[in-house]
């Protein structure tokens, strides 16, 4: 089969298609032919060798991927056999080798796709997806909330967009350059998501602030979700109202949000970073993560690449080129 084989840490370069014999399960595994295969910007740190330090540093050499969705084809030991030939989506963790046209993963990891989900939307949700959810349980989303979310056309900002407006709030996502207007704009389109309001605005375009000041009528954002930082970030916590809630969920610029004590004083803010806790509950926010996308409430939008691209997937989320899920296609 083929498979993404990683020998050296070090630039996308090293990201090769290899054939390598195919997998078998052991106890309490099973083989999925991969049908989509997420792509994370955690991928690119482990990459290169520096990844989180919550994370082991891999052997080398070694297949990376950690979301995958695809068939069931064969069942270890301990396994049922129904399983196989079943649509499932897993986030196989520290075990990786997602990058490939089959790989193993735990029973126990394993949840069923939706007939109406597909496999590229199922990844999205498995890793994404579940992020997006967490985010939700650190601040309450009103449907008299005004939300700003900087990266709106990226993977997790685009779900935080959507699941916003289907609880009827106003929502600015925020968007960098005028190629990702398109994606941020499409996800207010869906029934489910018809009773918020969507404004885009570019936040390359440095009178974004003014603009949105005259599109509210005098009424001030009351939540941030802030994954970017640096100039967008300051720039969006100076449009929020007194008693306004921040949620830091990244720094994608490279640069976390200024926001000190007379921030917090002044406006009385209130700041969450639900992304720097133990997470217990995965499986119970996966399973909510699909059911988002099944009911509706959230569309993801997806970036496919060929699993040969694998590099070149790499460098549009390095380079910020990228908008929704990064997904490889085996």
């Amino acid at each position: 089969m083929r498979a993404i084989v990683q020998r050296e840490f070090g630039g996308s370069d090293v990201l090769r298609v290899e054939e390598v014999p195919l997998p078998e399960p052991g106890e309490g595994l099973v083989r999925v032919r991969v049908a989509a295969a997420g792509v994370h910007a955690v991928d690119t740190d482990i990459r290169r060798g520096d990844g989180p330090p919550s994370m082991p540093k891999p052997q080398l050499p070694m297949t990376p991927g950690r979301e995958v969705a695809g068939t069931v084809d064969a069942v270890g030991p301990g396994v049922d056999g129904a399983l196989v030939g079943t649509r499932v989506v897993a986030h196989v963790g520290f075990r990786s080798g997602g990058y490939a046209e089959f790989t193993l993963a735990p029973a126990a990891a394993l949840h069923s796709v939706p007939d109406r989900v597909t496999f590229p939307q199922a990844v999205a949700a498995i890793g994404t997806g579940r992020t997006a959810q967490l985010v939700l349980e650190s601040v309450e989303i009103r449907p008299d909330d005004v939300v700003i979310i900087p990266g709106a056309s990226g993977g997790l900002g685009s779900q935080l967009v959507q699941l916003a407006l289907s609880v009827g709030a106003t929502v600015i996502g925020l968007y960098g350059g005028e190629a990702k207007r398109v994606v941020v704009e499409l996800l207010g389109i869906g029934e489910r998501r018809a009773g918020g309001r969507l404004i885009a605005l570019d936040a390359n375009d440095d009178t974004w602030p003014l603009r949105l000041a005259g599109l509210l009528e005098g009424v001030q954002p009351s939540i941030l979700i802030d994954g970017v930082g640096g100039s967008t970030g300051r720039a969006a916590v100076e449009t929020l109202g007194r008693g306004a809630r921040v949620v830091i969920i990244g720094w994608s610029s490279g640069e976390v949000v200024r926001l000190d004590s007379a921030d917090i004083v002044e406006r009385s803010l209130t700041v969450a970073v639900p992304l720097g806790r133990p997470i217990t509950e995965l499986r119970v926010l996966e399973a909510r993560a699909l059911a988002a996308v099944a009911e509706g409430r959230v569309d993801p939008p997806v970036d496919e690449y060929r699993l040969e691209d694998a590099a070149a997937a790499h460098d549009a989320i390095e380079q910020r080129r990228q908008w929704g899920k990064v997904v490889l296609i085996p």
